[in-house]
């Protein structure tokens, strides 16, 4: 066989590691549920033309082709003319305006699955990963207590998980776009573009990109100041105004801020921050977003992202607006698998091994382990009929607690652990609740 090469930004985890992705995701989706939000999937892949227009994703997109392409397929039948999603959201969209006579809106959905995008892996970012994305979504119109709700979800969720503190820093693009008009701006969108570059380029290099695409430096330094702004609670307002720059979108955007802000505050004190320099980069954004970053591991940018946007689900009259938020999972846990930050009890599911005395005895150990499957406990039966203290080195290698003994006494389990061996019915003997299934612990902060 030749050399095998690794690719990078495909990440395949331990089998440790995988208890750990596996932990997340169930309580992820137990929390969504329990909001309310019912499962969707989506396919892989959408035409190329659905997937650029969203926003600068021409570079991300990954192309799907056919080897043996036929060079006379008409155009647009070819795989040439579809890639793969880059992310949940415009496939949603998609899947809405297909399936807008057989959903009930306001709709809720959650969609878990991987995506694919062509970024320079590195720390955290990798080119196929998992999403983990709610959204709700309305025909015509959407209330703006939705964009209040979306974050109280994900700090349940992230109440649910072993983590460091969660911040979701809230902002909203009517703010941006109605400051940067009310300054005589002629392009906000790409003065927004700029702007939300602050954190990987710094306040100079915001400052000098923005005056070499023409805004003055006056107000360039007022976007600045717009940005610095950062609070807990509304006050935030009150520190727009000072910057002397009026226009009714920006005070249609700072009042639905105020409004998602103080109802954090309300319910999770804590857990949302007004942050005027979050802007999102995907074009389809047009009010509140998200970027959530974790406490000592802010210098990774943000693992849970999204925001309201009113015309991604559209088609002639039809219109669907919606808001949403996406945890990168692979992203999260990257990151802190890089910090050694989680771990999990033990690498796999088993909780018990049972021993054989003699090779023979194995089909009564299937029994035994049959039983003890039939009430919820993982269970293998040993490889070989060795010596007892390999047998026991067996399970020790692999995380396995308990090692189960039959004899013509009866039956015992041992906790290998402690050394403590008790009498034991395969009917009616439980472990302890924390060793039943691996555990994970991570650095809550």
């Amino acid at each position: 066989m030749s050399k095998i090469t690794p690719l990078s930004g495909f990440p395949e985890w331990s089998p440790a590691n995988r208890v750990v992705e596996q932990y997340f995701l169930d309580r992820i989706r137990r929390v969504f549920e329990l909001h309310g939000f019912a499962s969707i999937e989506t396919r892989a892949v959408e035409p190329l033309d659905t997937l650029l227009s969203k926003g600068e994703t021409s570079k991300e997109v990954y192309l799907l082709r056919r080897l043996q392409a036929e060079a006379d397929e008409p155009r647009g039948a070819s795989d040439a003319q579809l890639g793969l999603h880059f992310d949940l959201t415009v496939p949603f969209a998609r899947y809405v305006l297909e399936n807008a006579g057989k959903l009930q809106f306001p709709f809720r959905r959650y969609q878990i699955q991987k995506v694919w995008r062509g970024e320079r892996p590195q720390e955290g970012r990798y080119r196929e990963f998992y999403q983990c994305d709610i959204d709700i979504v309305d025909r015509d119109t959407l209330p703006a207590h939705f964009e209040a709700e979306i974050p109280l979800v994900i700090g349940d969720v992230f109440a649910e998980l072993p983590l460091p503190k969660a911040t979701i820093q809230v902002n909203n693009r009517k703010i941006l776009e109605g400051f940067y008009r009310g300054l005589g701006l002629t392009d906000p969108m790409e003065t927004m573009r700029i702007v939300d570059k602050l954190d990987k380029i710094g306040p100079k290099g915001v400052l000098a990109e923005l005056v070499a695409g023409g805004v003055s430096e006056a107000q360039a330094k007022a976007c600045l100041a717009l940005a610095e702004i950062s609070a807990e609670d509304g006050s935030f307002a009150e520190e727009v105004a000072k910057l002397g720059v009026t226009d009714p979108l920006l005070d249609e955007g700072l009042a639905e801020l105020v409004a998602v802000v103080e109802t954090a505050g309300a319910h999770s004190p804590g857990l949302c921050r007004a942050e005027l320099k979050i802007a999102r980069g995907l074009d389809y954004y047009t009010g509140t977003v998200y970027e959530t970053q974790l406490a000592g591991y802010e210098r990774f940018g943000s693992v849970c992202s999204g925001g309201r946007y009113d015309n991604l689900a559209s088609s002639g009259d039809d219109r669907y607006p919606g808001v949403g938020i996406s945890i990168g999972l692979s992203r999260l846990l990257g990151v802190l698998f890089g910090q050694n930050a989680l771990t999990a009890s033990r690498g796999v599911p088993t909780c018990v091994l049972i021993a054989l005395t003699a090779e023979e005895d194995r089909a009564a150990a299937m029994r035994t382990a049959a039983s003890l499957r039939a009430r919820g406990i993982s269970v293998e039966v040993s490889p070989s009929a060795a010596k007892f203290g390999k047998q026991i080195r067996y399970a020790e290698r692999r995380g396995i607690p308990f090692v189960w003994f039959s004899g013509p006494d009866g039956d015992s389990v041992k906790d290998i652990r402690s050394g403590d061996q008790v009498a034991a019915d395969a009917m009616t003997w439980n472990p302890p609740v924390a060793d039943l299934r691996p555990t994970v612990s991570g650095p809550i902060v």
